[in-house]
Formats: structure tokens, C-alpha cells, sequence
């Protein structure tokens, strides 16, 4: 018979290990209601104690069951903020009191009603607060509506408290600007926190919040989910709503998500907010049930392509390399079968068509910006690489820019194809530790160094970015200084089901949760 502890008996070191590693999403600890007075929080004090205990259906557990309300949550929030963020730089904007008025003139009864919730500085709009996408030239765009995904936030009880920090125009992966400065990893001061969802992953990772949103164009959900410790998914193209203003962002490339502690929280955020859209160009597949319920679902024998070299020939960190190998490893443990394989890819022709459309894309966000202004934007009003990047844009013939869409188009068939032999592919989330930061900033002058120190440090993930697949970045790996590499698992277009039961399975094999940066 299994024993019981007896009420007020504190939990020992050696039974929270076992429990943080026991089911599926529990890798965050979340005591059992009236476990113990020390371990479920009554009160603002207790919470703040024990807030980073929990994941945000853990959170949103205890508001259910009233042991806290959702404004002792958020004051607990904005106490880790205060402490947390002047050593950061997460956060570029704060509305502690709209918060309080969503709360008081009711939430959404979602899953996550009244769970603290940020919103990356890009790519989405909430009524009455800036979207300043980390330029100059926005500094002051307030919108009037919110978006489709704000909505449906809002519809799952999220109390949205805040803006975390993007580079500008989300261009780089690092997060760093001339107007929010730079934004630094919890795991080491001196390195980036990821981007372009850096300020994202830095606040989650630094435990100021479980989960918080990000947008993925060339990698920047699992860019940063590498560099943080973090679980960051990419959705199929189509899942998750980007209107009604913009349906999409660099033709499709760029897709939003949250980045998380658990995958629980991803998955049931997914639940929340995907689905189709009015005026959408883009549908994916509707899933056989929610996402969550796929979390601890049976997975079978997987057959995972390994593919650790670059597509562009660039040289991978041995601690990068080392990480995806114990993977492989441990999938070969859980009962797949892992097979070293070649995608069927020419890099320079597809990273050609790539930076084509960001070009592009950038170069009408410039021109576009001039309402906002009021006047052309200059070179004094931009960076120096987004300035370089949207000239460049404006030199390409229309018959490029078709060209670069139709060889994103083969580039999906190539490795649709491809994936008929295999149910994922997992690589290196990044070909090199976290770099310091300046490296990758969109300050630099000289543009061939920055190009070539961008390539070299996120090789693989842009690829999933132009086929539309589902991709992940899980933390599986730590380096004995303690920084944190994340290998990528990448599915079938519209299989996101199958990588969220991969994620838990590994989850569960591998606990990442306990490990917190010592910020």
C-alpha cells in the first residue's frame, strides 16, 4: 500500500526529485491541495514563496480552487519583476494597471484564467498599448484593436501585464537595440538571451513568469529556448493567427507561439488559440483532439532522421554536437529508431530565397512606416543593418521575388518528400553556445561580419521556417559551466500532435524544470 504523509510533514529533497520526475508535465512540482500548509500557498506571501513551483495550469489550478486570487498572483509577478528585470531588461513596457482592470472587469474562462501573461514587442497588437517591434520609428504606434491572438488570450484568462524586449524588427537573433539596449541571459549576464524572442525567454527562464508569448521567422522561439533552457515550438504554418491587419509575415515564414517551462503549457496554449481565421491565407490541418491530450498519449517506435551537420557547411560546437548525440541516444533508449541522414536541401538556394523575402518584406516595412511618421524614414532612423537589409530589398526585381516564393514552394515539396521516410528530424538547435552579447547586433557596420556570425550561429532552424513545419527546441542539455543547449525536433507539416507527445515522453525521461538559473 502506498503511504500517505501525514498533514504539516515537510517534503524531503530525495521525494521532490522523485515527484518532479514522475507524469508527464510534471516537472514543474505542483502539491496536491491540502498537501501541506508550506507547500500550498494560502496567501500572497505563501505564493510568492513557492510562485516559481508551478507552471501555468499550475497557477491556474490554484486560482480555481481560490487558495490565491488572480491579484495576489499578479502582485507576485510584479514583485519578481521589480527584482528581476533592472539585472535583465526583459521587459521594454509594463501595464501592471491595465492588468488590474482586466481582472476586475472579468477574465476569459479558459484554462488559464488569471495566469500572468506577457506579449513579445512584435507582430501583435493589443488595444492601448504600444507595439514599438524595438524601432525608433514606432516608438509611438499605439493601436486601437487588439489581435486575433490577443483576443483569444484574453478569451483563455491570461492577464496580460507587459511587453518583452525584441530586436528591431525582430532581425537578428540576439535582442538587442539602440532604444531597449540589450537584453542578457539569466544563465550569464554577459551572454544573449536568444532572439528575436529574447526578452521572452530571459523572463521565463528567470522564472518571473511560466509562460509568455514569441514569434519564430528564421528560429526565434527556439533560438532563444536554447540559449534560455527552455521548451519552444514552432506550430505549423497556419495554426495560429496572425490578422486581421497582417495575415502573414515574410510570406508565411514567420509563425507565434508561447515559450514555456512545461510542455503542458504549450500544448494547452496552443488549444487556446488555434484555428482558423477570417481572410487567413494560410490553413493547417485541424488536429484529432486537443494538443494537451496528447501530452502522455502512446507514441509508438518513432523513425528519427539525425542530422547534426548544417545544410551550409558551417562547423558545430562540440557541446552542441555532444547534445544532439545524447538525444539520439536517449530516443534510442525510449524505442525509436535514430538513423544518420542528409536533407535534401541546397542551402545557398534556399537561404537565397529566404533573405530575399526578408528583404523585401523589410524594405515595404520602411516604406510603410513613413505613415506612421509622417516623413520618409532615413538611415538615421533605423539601425544600421535593418537600414542595409531594407536596401537591399528594394533593389530585387519583381521576377526575383517570385522566383524566391516559388523556391520556398520546392523547398516544402523537397522535404515533404523526405519525411515519408521519417516521422521527425532532430538536429542542433544552435551550432554554437550563447554568444556575447554585441556579436549579433543590428548596430555592427560591417555587414558581411554580421551575416557571417549570424549564419554560423543558428544554421538549422530557418529551414522549418520556409516549409511551414511544426519544430521544437527542447532542453535536454546543460554544460558543466552551466549554460544550456537545446536540440530541435522537427515534424511533418500539420503533425504538431506527434511532437508534443515526442516533447512529454522526453520530458518525463529528462526533467528540465529544477533547473533554474542562479539570477
Amino acid at each position: 500500500m502506498k503511504k500517505t504523509r501525514k498533514t504539516g510533514e515537510p517534503i524531503n529533497r530525495r521525494e521532490m526529485v522523485k515527484r518532479t520526475a514522475a507524469g508527464v508535465g510534471a516537472a514543474i512540482v505542483l502539491p496536491d491541495p491540502g498537501e501541506t500548509a508550506t507547500k500550498t500557498p494560502t496567501s500572497f506571501a505563501g505564493l510568492a514563496a513557492d510562485y516559481d513551483k508551478y507552471d501555468g495550469l499550475g497557477l491556474a489550478a490554484l486560482i480555481a480552487k481560490k487558495q490565491i486570487t488572480s491579484l495576489e498572483l499578479l502582485n507576485a509577478v510584479r514583485q519578481r519583476v521589480e527584482a528581476l528585470n533592472p539585472k535583465l531588461n526583459a521587459f521594454c513596457d509594463l501595464f501592471f494597471d491595465k492588468a488590474e482592470a482586466q481582472i476586475k472587469t472579468g477574465l476569459g474562462n479558459g484554462a488559464f484564467k488569471g495566469v500572468p501573461f506577457a506579449l513579445k514587442d512584435i507582430g501583435i497588437h493589443m488595444a492601448g498599448v504600444k507595439t514599438i517591434s524595438g524601432s525608433r520609428v514606432f516608438k509611438n504606434y499605439t493601436p486601437n484593436f487588439d489581435s486575433t491572438l490577443v483576443e483569444r488570450y484574453k478569451q483563455a484568462g491570461l492577464v496580460i501585464f507587459g511587453r518583452t524586449t525584441s530586436p528591431e524588427f525582430g532581425l537578428t537573433t540576439t535582442t538587442e537595440s539602440v532604444l531597449f539596449g540589450q537584453t542578457r541571459n539569466p544563465w550569464d549576464l554577459e551572454r544573449t538571451s536568444g532572439g528575436s524572442s529574447g526578452g521572452t525567454s530571459a523572463a521565463v527562464a528567470a522564472r518571473i513568469l511560466p509562460a509568455a508569448h514569441g514569434s519564430d521567422g528564421g528560429g526565434s522561439i527556439r533560438i532563444p529556448a536554447s540559449c534560455c533552457g527552455l521548451f519552444g515550438f514552432k506550430p505549423t504554418r497556419g495554426r495560429v493567427p496572425m490578422g486581421p491587419t497582417q495575415f502573414e509575415s515574410w510570406n508565411g515564414c514567420s509563425h507565434h507561439h508561447v515559450l514555456t517551462i512545461s510542455v503542458r503549457d504549450s500544448a494547452a496554449l496552443l488549444d487556446a488559440t488555434a484555428g482558423d481565421e477570417l481572410g487567413s491565407p494560410f490553413l493547417s490541418p485541424k488536429p484529432a483532439r486537443p494538443f494537451l491530450k496528447e501530452v502522455g498519449a502512446p507514441i509508438g517506435k518513432l523513425r528519427i532522421a539525425l542530422a547534426i551537420e548544417p545544410t551550409t557547411g558551417s562547423p558545430v560546437d562540440p557541446e552542441c554536437r555532444q547534445a544532439t548525440l545524447d538525444a539520439a541516444k536517449l530516443c534510442e533508449g525510449l524505442g525509436h529508431h535514430v538513423e544518420e541522414a542528409r536533407l535534401p536541401i541546397e542551402d545557398s538556394i534556399m537561404r537565397g530565397a529566404f533573405l530575399t523575402i526578408i528583404r523585401v518584406s523589410m524594405a515595404r516595412t520602411l516604406e510603410d512606416a513613413a505613415k506612421v511618421l509622417g516623413r520618409a524614414v532615413t538611415d538615421q532612423d533605423v539601425e544600421p543593418i535593418t537600414w542595409l537589409i531594407a536596401q537591399a530589398g528594394k533593389q530585387i526585381s519583381s521576377v526575383e521575388y517570385s522566383r524566391a516564393i516559388a523556391t520556398m514552394h520546392q523547398t516544402g515539396l523537397a522535404m515533404a518528400k523526405f519525411m515519408q521516410r521519417f516521422d521527425v528530424i532532430l538536429s542542433p538547435t544552435l551550432a554554437k553556445l550563447p554568444v556575447k552579447l554585441g556579436v549579433l547586433s543590428l548596430s555592427r557596420n560591417d555587414v558581411q561580419g554580421y551575416s557571417k556570425d549570424v549564419g554560423e550561429f543558428g544554421p538549422h532552424t530557418a529551414l522549418y521556417n520556409v516549409t511551414g513545419q511544426p519544430s521544437m527546441s527542447v532542453p535536454l542539455h546543460w554544460t558543466k559551466d552551466d549554460l544550456p543547449v537545446g536540440v530541435m525536433f522537427s515534424g511533418r507539416f500539420g503533425q504538431d500532435d506527434l511532437l508534443f507527445r515526442l516533447a512529454a515522453q522526453l520530458e518525463k525521461a529528462k526533467p528540465w524544470a529544477g533547473r533554474k538559473p542562479k539570477v
